[in-house]
C-alpha cells in the first residue's frame, strides 16, 4: 500500500493545474500563446484585458508550470512552456465541445452557422503542391511573423477587404487562422464568398497544423 499523505499530495499538485486552467481568460490567453511568444502588454492587448489583469493570470500559469518567461530589457514575454502544454488545451477544447452540450452551444454561437466550405490539412497541402489555391492567413501579423503555412500569403482579417486585388481572381483562397475554434477564417471565407471569390477555409488552423508536427516558417 502507498502512503495515503504522499498519494493525497500527488493529487492535489495535479488539482493545482488543473485550478489553473479553470478560467476562461487563462485558456485564452493559452490559445494566443499556442500562435507564439508574446509580451504582456501584446497578450492583455489580444485578450481584451488590462495589463494588470492580465500579468496576475499569467503568474498563475506559470506557477502551474504552464507557461515560461523571457525578459527582453523592461519587457517580460511569455510562451508556452512546452509543446504538450498546447496539447492539453487543444485536448480540453476538444473534450469540452465533445461533453458539455452548454460548450459545443457556445462554439457553435460563436462561429455562426455552418455555411463555408472546409478543406482538411491532407488535401490544403496537396492543393497546395499543384497550385489548385493560394493560402491566406488571417490572423494579426504577429502570429503570421512566429509562424506560418510554408507559402501562405499574410492578410490580417481587418485588411482583406482593401487588398483583394493581391489575390488572384482565378485561383481559389484557403484562409486559415488560430484553430478549430477561432471564427476569422470563417469570417474571411463569408466575406470572399460575397464579393465572388471561390474561398475555403482550413477546418482547424495554425494550432493543430503546429501539433501535427508539420512544416512551419517564421517570417525574418
Amino acid at each position: 500500500m502507498g502512503d495515503a499523505v504522499a498519494k493525497a499530495e500527488l493529487f492535489d499538485s495535479l488539482a493545482r493545474v488543473g485550478k489553473a486552467l479553470g478560467s476562461g481568460t487563462r485558456l485564452e490567453l493559452l490559445d494566443l500563446l499556442a500562435q507564439g511568444e508574446r509580451s504582456v502588454e501584446a497578450l492583455a492587448r489580444a485578450a481584451g484585458v488590462g495589463i494588470t489583469t492580465c500579468s496576475a493570470h499569467l503568474q498563475t500559469l506559470r506557477q502551474a508550470g504552464l507557461v515560461a518567461t523571457r525578459r527582453d530589457g523592461t519587457k517580460i514575454h511569455y510562451r508556452l512552456a512546452g509543446t504538450d502544454v498546447a496539447a492539453l488545451y487543444a485536448l480540453l477544447r476538444d473534450v469540452a465541445g465533445t461533453h458539455s452540450a452548454q460548450a459545443a452551444a457556445a462554439r457553435d454561437s460563436y462561429l455562426g452557422a455552418d455555411d463555408t466550405e472546409a478543406v482538411d490539412r491532407d488535401e490544403l497541402q496537396r492543393r497546395l503542391a499543384t497550385g489548385q489555391v493560394i493560402a491566406v492567413d488571417v490572423r494579426p501579423a504577429e502570429e503570421y511573423t512566429a509562424g506560418h503555412i510554408p507559402g501562405a500569403l499574410s492578410i490580417p482579417l481587418e485588411q482583406l477587404t482593401d487588398r483583394l486585388a493581391e489575390l488572384p481572381d482565378d485561383v481559389e483562397v484557403v484562409a486559415y487562422c488560430r484553430g478549430a475554434y477561432c471564427v476569422l477564417a470563417h469570417d474571411a471565407v463569408r466575406l470572399l464568398a460575397a464579393r465572388g471569390r471561390r474561398a475555403a477555409r482550413l477546418v482547424d488552423g495554425m494550432l493543430e497544423w503546429r501539433l501535427a508536427n508539420l512544416p512551419v516558417d517564421a517570417a525574418t
